[in-house]
Order: structure tokens, then sequence, then C-alpha cells
């Protein structure tokens, strides 16, 4: 019998000890939004993965450490939202050279892939169609990336990094509210994979909330990672599993949902790599902004839109203007990001250009104070930019998921990380690799599945071994080479949106940093209506809003940000989201008052 169906059948017996009932349960960790003090701080979503990221730092560990440390506890604690099977990107800074480098984790279509990798019979497969299968998996970066950040700049070894995580993969968490719904929410797909039904639909039902969830084959696959170091996926027994998974997804049998196969190889894995690129950099009142560079469209668009912003006091204007401008300079980045950002190993991104601030002042002359832009937008040509010009068709914005998570991390030695990781949906294709209790990103549906405008070009196709675009914005904001800021958060798109409003929020309106993560939030990216929380649709502005023309359609929740900042007197405030996703969690080493 193959290995895959043993440790299937194994997992549907040992369904009782992965799940204590809540009278056994130990009592969950609190949630924290804001922390202060000296020593280093970690913000995350979760209260077990950023006290070991805190326990990192307390013995002498690094920023990198610490961050590699609490990404594997969010794969045990988070794992909808990313986990050892998907990618991510990293910004760090290294405060003894005061450089600021990044890595992209991002994942990789197989060698087969080509232009028409989601379509058949000459139209797209339907898009929920896409998410849940092996045609949507893409090697997984994530590992790779843990290493890389390692042998640059951290003191742990992998072995070291990932002994918390597997202890508390082995030992248990507290399911909260969020966990439980997401596994509700993903029910009835979860229920049509054998492991991934073993796993998380114990006895047919999502794990109730107060219970102690435990994850054995989480914890035997980092111990294995732990032995044998990333090998273990690239080109060892571990990636043997993912690729069957992929290839001969375990679907129940019976089951009718149709789950089309991948063509993931093994020679897919051993040729991954997570390289280190140079930040996309903007400079906005006087301040240098760091973010990723594509394949990522997170920092230059963020940067795009900081940059039509600068010649405006946003500090001095209204609060219906502020928020006008905000909205106006997201539409504009996203109509220039759609039309010119993919892979720059496979298109020619003019990164340069886009951050410029002569093409973002031919674009922010669009912006008229008495009336909203109509969406959407068509982009602007940023090898040749024309005061107020715009060049061909619009490009439409696709839909990616939103499942993703962020965390933050400075040391006592001032080095600061921002990390975003995802497994793109929430539970990302749905599939668990068979006796390896992690699930399989379906990253590969960020890619355009045709092109967006019918004869524009699109640099976001599918490819052989391309990286789809995606929109993940870890940022670090420095002034004069110290850093001031740090931040990411989740959302997909809205990714974008949601940076850019905590940055001019801190920046420019002087809000308190858990002020202003916690602010209502809108998202315009280039659509006919903006998307916008509860809370911004019942403020004031927002009929001021509609009066200059803005249509908006409520959206539940946007984004969950995890950020840090320094002091003056040079202590770090972590903070976190108060509400959004049950709230998040910042700690400190040595706690004060703020």
């Amino acid at each position: 019998m193959p290995r895959s169906t043993v440790a299937s059948v194994l997992a549907s017996l040992l369904l009782v000890p992965l799940v204590t009932s809540p009278a056994h349960a130990a009592r969950e960790a609190p949630r924290l939004p804001e922390a202060v003090g000296a020593g280093g701080v970690v913000s995350s979503v979760d209260p077990d993965a950023s006290q070991i990221g805190i326990d990192v730092l307390r013995r002498g560990g690094n920023a990198v450490d610490a961050a590699v440390a609490v990404a594997a506890a969010l794969g045990v604690t988070d794992p909808f939202s990313a986990g050892m099977g998907g990618g991510g990107f990293l910004v760090h800074y290294d405060a003894r050279t005061q450089r600021v480098s990044t890595l992209d984790g991002r994942e990789t279509a197989p060698a087969s892939a080509d232009a028409d990798l989601f379509v058949e019979d000459g139209a797209a497969i339907p898009f929920a169609e896409a998410v849940t299968s092996g045609l949507s998996v893409g090697v997984p970066g994530t590992p790779r990336l843990w290493q890389r950040a390692l042998q640059r700049w951290g003191t742990y070894s992998l072995d070291r990094a990932l002994r918390p995580a597997e202890d508390l993969a082995r030992r248990g968490f507290t399911v909260d509210a969020t966990f439980n719904r997401q596994v509700t929410d993903n029910a009835a797909r979860f229920a049509d994979f054998t492991s991934t039904r073993a796993l998380y639909l114990p006895a047919g039902a999502p794990p109730p909330v107060g219970s102690t969830f435990r994850n054995p084959d989480l914890a035997d696959t980092y111990r294995e990672l732990r032995r044998d170091g990333v090998d273990a996926l690239y080109r060892g027994a571990v990636g043997r599993d993912l690729v069957a998974a992929v290839r001969q997804p375990p679907v129940v049998p019976g089951a009718t949902r149709e789950v089309r196969p991948g063509d993931l190889t093994a020679a897919d894995l051993r040729h991954y790599d997570a390289p280190r690129r140079e930040p996309g950099q903007v400079r906005y009142r006087g301040l240098d902004v760091f973010g990723m560079a594509p394949p990522s469209s997170g920092g230059t668009t963020v940067g795009e839109a900081l940059n039509i912003l600068e010649t405006t006091d946003l500090g001095a204007e209204s609060p219906v203007q502020y928020l006008h401008r905000f909205l106006e300079a997201s539409r504009l980045s996203f109509a220039d990001r759609n039309r010119w950002v993919g892979d720059p190993a496979f298109a020619d991104v003019p990164t340069r250009e886009l951050l410029s601030q002569r093409f973002a002042d031919s674009r922010a002359c669009l912006i008229d104070p008495t009336k909203a832009l109509t969406s959407p937008v068509a982009p602007g040509d940023p090898r040749n930019p024309v005061p107020c010009g715009t060049s061909g068709e619009p490009a439409a914005t696709p839909y990616e998921g939103t499942d993703t998570t962020h965390l933050t991390v400075a040391d006592r030695w001032g080095d600061v990380v921002a990390f975003t990781l995802t497994i793109e949906q929430e539970g990302g294709s749905g599939i668990v690799v068979p006796g390896r209790g992690f699930l399989l990103n379906n990253e590969l549906t960020d890619f355009s599945f045709t092109p967006v405008t019918p004869g524009v070009p699109d640099p976001n196709l599918p490819g052989p071994g391309k990286r789809p675009r995606s929109s993940m914005s870890p940022t670090i904001v420095l002034d004069h080479g110290e850093p001031v800021l740090a931040l990411g958060s989740p959302g997909g798109a809205s990714i974008i949106t949601t940076v850019l409003q905590v940055l001019t929020g801190r920046l420019d309106r002087g809000q308190p940093l858990v002020q202003a993560i916690a602010a209502p939030r809108a998202s315009q990216r280039n659509t006919v209506s903006t998307q916008a929380e509860a809370a911004f649709l019942a403020a004031p502005e927002a009929q001021s809003l509609r009066d200059l023309g803005h249509r908006f359609t409520s959206s539940r929740e946007i984004g969950s940000v995890t950020a840090v900042e320094r002091l003056p007197d040079g202590r770090w405030r972590a903070a976190a989201e108060p509400t959004r996703r049950g709230g998040g969690a910042a700690r400190a080493v040595r706690p004060s008052r703020p």
C-alpha cells in the first residue's frame, strides 16, 4: 500500500488524539493590540506564535531567527493562511550596515506550464474549480526562504528555529473562533480530500472553540526538516509526497467535485530558489520607504501612490479630502500596476520608472478635488510620462485570495523584519499532503487566466517556472538610515491599499499606530465601486465622498495589519489589530508603559 494511503488511513483512525475537548484544553493566551518595551518586539496574528518569537529574542536570537520561528508557528496555528506549502516575501533591515534587503519566496509554476494553463476548450476554467485543484499549486517557496534568511542574516540553525513550532504542533493549541470559522467555511471542500478531512474535520465536524488542536503529522514533518534541512522538501521524501498529492489529489472516493491534477514534478522542486532582490524604494516626506519589487506589485504600487500623494499636504487636508486623495491615488496606481507588473524574468517591468516622481506627477494631475475619477482608468506610460496623459486600454484587477498573514519583528540590536507569507485562498488548494500535515497553496490562480484586455500585452499570464504577480507589501520605513516603522498585512490586492492607508494615517495624519491600524478601511483598486468596511460606510465622511462621485460596496473586513515602530527613547512599540480576525498579538521582551 502506498505511504500516502497508509497515512490517510492512520489519520482517520487517530482522530481522537488530534482534538481534546474544551474541558481539558489549556486557556488561550491573551491577544494584545499593543506592546511597548526594550529588548525586541514581535507582532503577529496569533499569541502562541508571537510568544515563540519573544522567547527566541529573549534567548539571544535576532530578528530573522525570531521571524522564521514565528512563521513556522503560524503554520501550526494559522494554517489556512500560511505554512510550508506556500510562499512569501521578506524585507530585512540590518542595523549594522543600515541596509534594507529582500528575499523572494514566491511560488513558481511547473516547467510544463504555458499561457493556457487554466484554459480548456478555448475558455478559462471556472475560478472555483481552479482553486481546489492540483493545477493551481505552485512550487512552495517558504522553506527555501527560511533557509536563505537564516544563512544570510540569522544566528540560529534551521534545526533550532523550527524546534518551537514542532513542539507547538505536538502539544497543541487552543482553537479560537477564527480557526473554527475558517474550517467551517471550507468544510465542504475539506471533506472531499481524505487527508484534509482527517485532520480538520474530526468526527465530521470542525474542531470546537476552546478545544486543543494537535497536528502530529506536521510536527514530524518539521522534525524531518530540522534533521535533513529543506532538502527534505526540495529533494527528499516530503517533496515526493507533495508531488504525489499534486499529481493525484487524495480525493474521497465517491466525491462529485471535479479536482484537476497538476503537473508539478520533482525537478520543479529541485530547481527552486528564493533569490535576494533589490527592494523598491521611494522618498516620502523626507523618509525612505522600502518594499518588495516585482514579482510583487506591493512595493511599486504603494510607492507610486505615495509619490502621487507627495505633493499634497495630507496632514492639512480635511478628513474628506484626505480620504478622497487616498482613494484616487490608489485607483491610479492600480491602473498602472495591472498593466505593467509581472515576473521580471519574463516581462520587461519598468520598476524604476513606476517609482519615479516624474511619472507620479503625470498621474497626480488627473486628481480633481471636486469629483472622483471614473473607473476603470487607463494606465499611464511610465517610460514616456505625459502630464495627465493615459496610454492604452484599462486592465482589470483580477481577484486574489485574501487569507495571507504578516508578522513584524525588531530585535535588541535594531534589526527589523517585515515578512508576509501565504497559501493564497483561505485553506489554499484544500489539499493536505497525506501524512505531512500541511496544506498546499493555490497561488497559480494569481496569474491572469486569459489576457485581461484583448490585444493588450499581459505581463501576468502563466509560463514555465514563472512567478505569479503578488500584492504582498511588507514595508520598512527609515529616517536617515534608522528604522521608523515596519508593517504589512494580508488581504489579497487590498494589502496594497491597507498598507497605504496605515502609512498615511500614521505619517501624515499623526494617528497613533494602533489607531491608524484600527481605523475603518476602504480599498479602491481601479474598480467602479470601492470596497469599504461597515464602519467606514457609517462614518459621515462616506456621504461626502459619495457626493464627490465615489461609489461603495460593503466588505466584512479588509486586511489584518501587524507593525512595529521605534520610539524616540529607543524602545519599540509592537502593534496589531484590536478586533479584525479576532485581534492580533503584540509582545515585547521587556514590557514597559507606553
